[in-house]
């Protein structure tokens, strides 16, 4: 059985209401808790550690934290309904990465059993950033009948691609280097800073190779030495049942690939609902306006009514007045949180003819007389009190 993802908000200790900052300062003194350096060869710890990451990396960017507020852990492994968010859990990112994208949070530089760019595990050797090329954008349309069922696409994309040239590296067959000058291969400078203590020593990137310890010395001609070359790739990717128009769905590593090598941006598909020309979408409802004639609002009958998925009959009991409310149960929406499935709506009106012939006008004259032809009080309360929100 799979695990159970923790709460988010459980995992920093905070409230849903917490502010960015005090969302940050939580992660940091988790972080700190149970940073490697301080429980060295402890996996639990280590599990503690990446899984605050994990809840940082949703709840600190406005975008997630909405769509997690909404669908909870329902994101999948690329980012869509079926479980977590992915990225730092599933083991999409390393800890390398984990120290590359929130390593600013810790500052520079660390004494005293600090981490980040001091000596030991937690100097900068071993800490080289690992460069994420950008993400991409794209806009998927979705009638409801994709919606409701979820859908696989196929797309032929622009990317930058790692060159296969020089495998991405931006050196002329991949192997045009030299050590680095500043840093005599080791991708390590040393610098020296001033504290209250006095002079301390710390290690930091060399600026000249990214901590690679080697520069190009022929560039790769296929690439202009920048390690990418531009080509259409084919991505197909599933969107699940039940999303909405807005949501951003994340494809994990189908973006740019970055420059000199490294991991691939993502791929962020935004959904834009194509507006159905006769339903209404009300969240996981659709609503249908039927229009009656006044002899079928009277003595009931049969009619047939779009749903997302074809035509449907329905029964309309004798006396159906303006206002009343049908329901198909089921034919709405899935939610894409795991719950109930909408419903489909019929909201009911009645059209009154304008233009009457002469006999059609003395049918009606001789009905007025009759008393069960009058509206009763009781029930033009109830009729305006399903009509009052068209006046509010």
């Amino acid at each position: 059985m799979a695990e159970t993802k923790r709460d988010y908000y459980e995992v920093l200790g905070v409230s849903k209401s917490a502010s960015a900052d005090e969302i940050k300062k939580a992660y940091r003194k988790a972080a700190i808790k149970y940073h490697p350096d301080k429980n060295p060869g402890d996996k639990e710890a280590e599990e503690k550690f990446k899984e605050a990451a994990e809840a940082y990396d949703v709840l600190s960017d406005p975008e997630k934290r909405q769509k997690y507020d909404q669908f909870g852990h329902n994101m999948g492994p690329q980012g869509f309904p079926g479980g977590g968010f992915g990225g730092f859990g599933g083991g999409g990112f390393s800890m390398e990465d984990i120290f590359s994208q929130f390593g600013d949070i810790f500052g520079g530089h660390f004494d005293n059993g600090g981490f980040g760019r001091a000596s030991g595990r937690g100097s900068a050797r071993g800490r080289k950033p690992v460069r994420k090329g950008s993400d991409l954008r794209i806009n998927v349309k979705l009638s409801l009948a994709d919606i409701a069922s979820g859908v696989t696409k196929t797309l032929k994309i622009p990317t930058n691609d790692k060159c296969t040239y020089c495998n991405g590296t931006g050196a002329k067959d991949g192997t045009a280097f030299q050590s680095c000058p500043t840093c005599h291969g080791s991708g390590i400078v040393t610098q020296m800073q001033q504290s209250i203590f006095g002079p301390m020593q710390s290690e930091a990137i060399c600026p000249q190779c990214n901590g690679d310890g080697k520069i190009i010395t022929t560039p790769c001609s296929h690439c202009s030495g920048t390690g990418v070359q531009r080509k259409e790739n084919t991505v197909s990717f599933n969107i699940p049942a039940g999303v909405s128009d807005g949501m951003v769905l994340t494809v994990k590593g189908k973006g740019n690939a970055p420059a000199h090598g490294g991991i691939n941006g993502d791929l962020l598909v935004v959904v834009n609902e194509i507006k159905d020309p006769e339903l209404i979408r009300d969240g996981n409802d659709v609503i249908f306006n039927l229009m009656l004639d006044l002899p079928t609002s009277t003595l009931g009958g049969a009619v047939e009514v779009p749903t997302i998925t074809g035509r449907a009959r329905l029964n309309i009991p004798a006396g159906t007045q303006p206002g009343k409310v049908l329901r198909l149960r089921g034919k709405g929406l899935p939610d894409p949180n795991g719950g109930a499935k909408g419903d489909q709506l019929i909201n009911v009106m009645v059209y009154i003819p304008e233009n009457l012939t002469d006999e059609q006008k003395a049918q009606f004259e001789a009905m007025k007389s009759a008393p069960n032809i009058k509206p009763d009080p009781a029930t033009t309360r109830r009729i305006f009190s399903k009509l009052k929100h068209i006046f509010e």
